[in-house]
């Protein structure tokens, strides 16, 4: 997008952010119509990716699945959106933490966290923890290709107190955080591609090879940090619960690979549960691991 083009797209989203979210739901289901019956938005790998992840649905399983699942990628793309106005106050009735107390206790341990979690409902949403939690959130994102969108969803993810940190950046700032006596939440989401020149490491998921990043893992056996896994559920529309689940306490205990897989396993095990909330727009099976042996 040329530099004019993202400031019209900008102004028009930043007017549209001042009406109240249930009328920008309304946005959210014209963009629905246009981009999943006219435009067919992706609409190919969305439904490759479902037949591969679930060989044993019928066809018209899939497709209503991925009808589903457009209509809350149109829906997140407006929450993503609406962040640009949203209150504290909306914000904090719209997603609700579960187990935080699990977070205290780490805290009172004087631990840094590791938080992990997917593509999954909406996760831009719960960047704002720092209203629940003394720790220093730390969101981990993969530097987009369009700097102005990059400056944008970064500028959204830390309006509420987080800071977000480009990934090949992770481990020095963390330990910078250390120095200075800051507890700080490493947050990742541990579905994403790594790119081709980092695979280091295959596993199934869902049903596929599937080449994963391992930065989660290192950094948390490195560093010793216990490990807590974020499930998004979407409640009704614009509504979430994220709960809090311990998945490794003591991360130099495990083998290696063994938190990955555990990650992956949970991811999957959800996943299944309600797949129409997880991003199967996204090219996730790009590569295949015969090309790598």
């Amino acid at each position: 997008m040329s530099k004019i083009g993202f400031y019209i797209y900008y102004g028009f989203v930043w007017l549209i952010t001042w009406l109240p979210i249930r009328i920008q739901y309304l946005y959210s289901d014209f963009m629905f119509l246009v981009g999943y019956y006219l435009l067919r938005y992706r609409k190919k790998t969305t439904l490759n990716n479902l037949r591969r992840s679930f060989p044993e649905k019928t066809e018209k399983e899939i497709r209503k699945i991925a009808v589903k699942f457009y209509r809350h990628l149109f829906d997140l793309f407006t929450e993503s959106i609406a962040s640009i106005h949203i209150t504290e106050n909306e914000i904090k009735k719209r997603v609700k933490f579960e187990n935080l107390e699990l977070l205290e206790k780490y805290f009172a341990e004087g631990k840094n966290l590791t938080v992990i979690g997917g593509h999954y409902g909406n996760w831009e949403w719960t960047f704002h923890i720092p209203f629940y939690t003394q720790y220093k959130v730390l969101p981990i994102y993969k530097k987009l290709n369009n700097e102005r969108f990059d400056l944008l969803y970064n500028n959204l993810r830390s309006k509420f107190g987080a800071e977000p940190v480009e990934m090949k950046k992770t481990l020095r700032k963390v330990i910078e955080y250390k120095q200075k006596n800051i507890l700080t939440i490493t947050y990742f989401l541990g579905d994403q591609r790594p790119m081709k020149k980092n695979i280091r490491y295959w596993l199934t998921f869902l049903n596929q090879d599937t080449p994963v990043y391992l930065g989660a893992e290192k950094i948390s056996t490195r560093l010793d940090q216990p490990i807590v896994f974020v499930n998004i559920k979407k409640i009704r529309r614009g509504y979430y619960i994220a709960e809090f689940i311990n998945l490794v306490e003591h991360p130099r205990e495990m083998k290696e690979y063994e938190i990955t897989h555990r990650i992956m396993e949970l991811l999957e095990k959800f996943i299944r549960e309600k797949p129409e909330y997880w991003l199967w727009s996204h090219n996730r099976w790009k590569f295949n691991k015969s090309d790598f042996e």
